[in-house]
Parts: structure tokens; C-alpha cells; sequence
């Protein structure tokens, strides 16, 4: 059987990780490109992909489907040089922007007639970044939107969508400005305020430092999305641009609304405030990767004794469970639990759950 050959343009950790998830099929042969030969030293050393180049022309020569997992403004530039270069009939292009629809247009006035693009945006991703954390279980359970323009052939969405089931993800089918408008509301408006509200809080700690001490809990996880790449956030938000404005026009109504209740003293308007958050956040599925990383923290009730942590440490190395990171909680109003142990997936987590409640431990998650 024919090998299908697959580039993968960007090494990273979208990438690293659609090409580890395509390679568990072998009759796949992966190709990745990258500007730097120290990632694709890693990814080659790693597994990720069967061979690697600095140059896009050789990577994509040969080509049956060619996925751009660099960031947005990347795309748009190598999809205008692509058009310039030798390209297999009938290759299949998509990519892995978090914005769709100006990629989606771009690319139809650019792209040769006989390349078939199709936007794609797998929506996982990890606190960690670089094809070192390249995982093929990344996308596991996650939504995987495919934004094909209207008149691209079915087969050739169909061929695509089969090819991703390897990434165990969701595939879905969406138009363009709609998955621009729902992520803009579910991912890209919740950095900012996340952001802002940072930045806010560095203000006041200029003039009292209790601020950053009392944020170390509760405030550090529901402001985690803050600490993304800055860089790769200025292109979304520009390239989302209106959407992300008239999102911003309704957030600020719905906040002077609430303030009003505030203002008027109103304790039954701000209560069903809350109560209606708090129904519609109840009623999220739990166990559904969404458009923002999840987080895969459990929280334990530590006896301070020596040797505690070290202990719980042990406990879970001897079982091969993988931790990336552990935080001694020092204000923890929010939630229970001092010690806060965040795992690399879902699975981790559960079976690392499972072990400390057998030895005893009082373990919580956040709701």
C-alpha cells in the first residue's frame, strides 16, 4: 500500500502532536519543516516525525496533505509562498490558526487551483509549549473544527476528517465566522479580561504589595490564561478583530448592569447575578476539552510533617504517574487542599486521584 505522505509545517507543540498522532498510522510518512534545526533535531530524536528540513520546497514536494501549524500571521505567509512551489495534484492544505475566517478567505485568492484548502482548528493545547511536550494524546476528546469554504469537494473533507480521527478528537464542521464569533467569546475575550484584570491588580500592588501576596491562590489559577504568549495573543486579536469588539461592547453593558445592582443595593438582583452564572457554568460538560487548556490540578490536605511531599512524590513516581508542576498553597479561601499537584492529562490525574485516596489522602478537585 501506497505510504500517504504528510507535512507538517511549524514543529511545535500543535504540530509535534498532530504529527505524532498521524504517525501511529503506518502507512502515514511525516515530514516536518521548521526555520529552526534545533527543533527539528528534537523532533527527530524524539520520534515525532520520520524526517525533517529547513526547507519548505523540500518538505512539501512531495506532499498528499500539508498542515501550516504555525502561528495566525505565520499562515498567511506560507500560504502566499506555497503558491510559488512545487505542489503534488490534488494536496489537501490545512492549518491550525485559532482565528478561521481571514485565513479561510486568504487562502481561496491565493491558493492554486488544483490545491484544495480547508481551515482547521484543533482546540487543545497545553500550559507547556515546544515539540518536547508534543503529545498524541493532546487533542484526545477535544472539538477539532474543520472550516471548509463553501463549494470545497466533500471527498475531500471527508479524506481530512478520516485522517483526524488518529488524534482520538471531536471532528466538527463549522463556518468560518461563526467559529470566529463562538471562540471569540469562549477563548479570545476571556485573555483579555484575564489580562486586564491582571494588569489591574500589578497597579494596585504598586501602591500595596498585600495584592500580589493575596493573589498567590485562587487569583493565580483563574487568571492562568495571562500568562500565554503575548505575542501569539496580539495576532489573534487582531486578526478577530470585530468580532472581539462587539464582544467587548456586550461585556460592558452586561458589567454596568451589574454594577447598577451594586449601586442601587439590590441583594435579589445580585443573587440571581450569580445564580444565573453559576447555572449555565453548572451545566458545562466536565470532561470535554473546550477552546482554553483544562487544567489537571488535584488539591491535598498535607499533615505538616517532614518528608510529606517527598512521600506523595514517591508514592506517585513508583506508579509512573507524570507531574508537571506542585504548589504549596498559601492562601486558599476558594477551594481545600495546601498542596496543589497538576498532572500532564486527564488520565494522569484520575489514576493519580485514585492512588493518594487509597493511601488516605483527602484530595479535592475544583469545580
Amino acid at each position: 500500500m501506497k505510504k500517504t505522505t504528510i507535512a507538517v509545517v511549524g514543529v511545535g507543540l500543535i504540530g509535534g502532536s498532530i504529527a505524532l498522532s498521524l504517525k501511529n498510522d503506518p502507512n502515514n510518512r511525516i515530514v516536518g519543516f521548521d526555520v529552526r534545526q534545533d527543533s527539528l533535531d528534537k523532533a527527530l530524536t524524539n520520534g515525532v516525525i520520520h524526517a525533517g528540513t529547513t526547507d519548505l520546497q523540500t518538505a512539501v514536494r512531495e506532499a498528499n496533505i500539508i498542515f501550516l501549524a504555525a502561528p495566525v500571521e505565520q499562515i498567511y505567509a506560507t500560504l502566499e509562498t506555497l503558491r510559488q512551489l512545487d505542489l503534488q495534484p490534488d494536496v489537501i492544505v490545512t492549518d491550525a490558526g485559532s482565528t478561521k475566517s481571514g485565513i479561510v478567505h486568504h487562502a481561496t485568492k491565493v491558493i492554486p487551483d488544483h490545491v484544495t484548502f480547508i481551515g482547521g482548528h484543533p482546540m487543545a493545547g497545553s500550559h507547556k509549549s515546544g515539540v518536547e511536550a508534543a503529545s498524541d494524546r493532546l487533542f484526545e476528546n477535544a472539538y477539532y473544527v474543520l472550516t471548509p469554504a463553501p463549494g470545497t469537494p466533500e471527498e475531500k473533507v471527508e479524506r481530512l476528517s478520516e485522517l483526524l480521527q488518529l488524534t482520538r478528537a471531536k471532528v466538527v464542521r463549522m463556518d468560518a465566522d461563526t467559529h470566529d464569533q463562538v471562540v471569540g467569546a469562549v477563548s479570545h475575550f476571556p485573555h483579555i479580561l484575564a489580562s486586564a484584570l491582571v494588569n489591574l491588580v500589578a497597579d494596585y500592588d504598586d501602591e500595596n504589595a498585600w495584592h500580589a501576596r493575596l493573589a498567590a491562590g485562587g487569583f493565580r489559577d483563574i487568571t492562568r490564561i495571562a500568562s500565554s504568549n503575548p505575542r501569539m495573543w496580539r495576532d489573534i486579536l487582531l486578526h478577530n478583530r470585530d468580532h472581539l469588539l462587539k464582544i467587548a461592547r456586550d461585556w460592558s453593558a452586561a458589567l454596568q448592569d451589574v454594577m447598577q445592582l451594586v449601586e442601587k443595593a439590590d441583594p435579589d438582583g445580585i443573587e440571581q447575578f450569580f445564580q444565573s452564572a453559576r447555572d449555565f457554568r453548572d451545566g458545562l460538560p466536565e470532561r470535554k476539552t473546550g477552546a482554553l487548556p483544562p487544567l489537571f490540578d488535584l488539591y491535598i490536605d498535607i499533615p505538616d510533617h517532614p518528608g510529606e511531599i517527598g512521600r506523595i512524590t514517591t508514592l506517585l513516581g513508583a506508579k509512573q504517574i507524570n507531574i508537571t508542576n506542585l504548589q504549596i498553597r498559601e492562601t486558599r479561601e476558594d477551594i481545600y487542599g495546601a498542596l496543589r499537584i497538576t498532572f500532564q492529562s486527564q488520565y494522569e490525574m484520575e489514576k493519580g486521584e485514585e492512588l493518594l485516596r487509597f493511601f488516605d489522602y483527602n484530595v479535592y478537585r475544583r469545580l
